[in-house]
């Protein structure tokens, strides 16, 4: 029985991965405990969902599992879940997932401005980098994200844009590398070093140009930047 429950769980955890909505449907039928089972890093499939861009096997997860806890709810958007784990334990909003990501980071990846603005009013720290060694920050993920409105209101209200992660990266590397010219443009403006490199020595020209994001090396020129 193990094997299968085993089985089933892994079947879960890659249908959510993938999008397979109605195979995530009949294994949530079948077995009801996989809509709480987590996986080695002690997400569940919902958090997997959201990770992985599958905004209809999210949405059809948050219909099966209305108490979510705080870090899926930040993921999920979901401000009034929220509102109220946090209203019952405030400390919460500064707290991590359990596969080591800030809580206003996982609002931030996802372009949840509104879950973000709540947790800094409630003493979550902009620049809390995760745990599990991705380095993130709510920045970090807006920015690589291509969420400007939220990568400028964090920079406004003190998210270090100079920020250094893994293998050396800043939020200007990424926002370069990512093609997002008015969050390059944004960085820049709020104090970015135009010059930062990263651990194998590659500048935002350097990326800009890899990934053919022709316009933000253009820019990136025209304000002498060299490789």
């Amino acid at each position: 029985m193990s094997g299968e429950v085993f089985v089933s769980q892994t079947d879960f955890f890659a249908a959510a991965r993938s999008g397979n909505l109605a195979e995530v449907s009949r294994l949530a039928e079948e077995d009801p405990t996989l809509l709480r089972a987590k996986d080695e890093r002690g997400a569940s499939a919902l958090l997997t969902a959201c990770y992985s861009g599958q905004k209809e096997v999210r949405d059809f997860l948050l219909s099966k599992t209305p108490q979510v806890e705080l870090h899926e709810a930040a993921a999920a958007g979901q401000l009034s879940r929220v509102k109220e784990l946090v209203e019952a334990d405030p400390a919460t909003a500064k707290g991590y997932s359990p596969d080591g990501f800030p809580i206003m980071a996982l609002a931030a990846v996802f372009g949840h401005e509104a879950v973000a603005r709540y947790l800094l009013g409630k003493g979550a720290d902009v620049n809390l980098a995760a745990t599990n060694g991705s380095g993130y920050t709510a920045l970090t993920g807006a920015v690589t994200n291509g969420h400007t409105s939220l990568s400028t209101w964090l920079a406004e209200n003190g998210a270090n844009v100079n920020y250094r992660y893994a293998n050396g990266f800043s939020p200007l590397l990424a926002a370069a590398a990512n093609g997002h010219l008015e969050i390059v443009r944004m960085l820049l403006e709020r104090g970015a070093d135009l010059h930062a490199r990263s651990g194998d020595g590659r500048n935002a020209l350097a990326f800009a140009e890899d990934r053919k994001h022709s316009e933000v090396a253009d820019y990136l020129r025209s304000l002498g930047l060299t490789l």
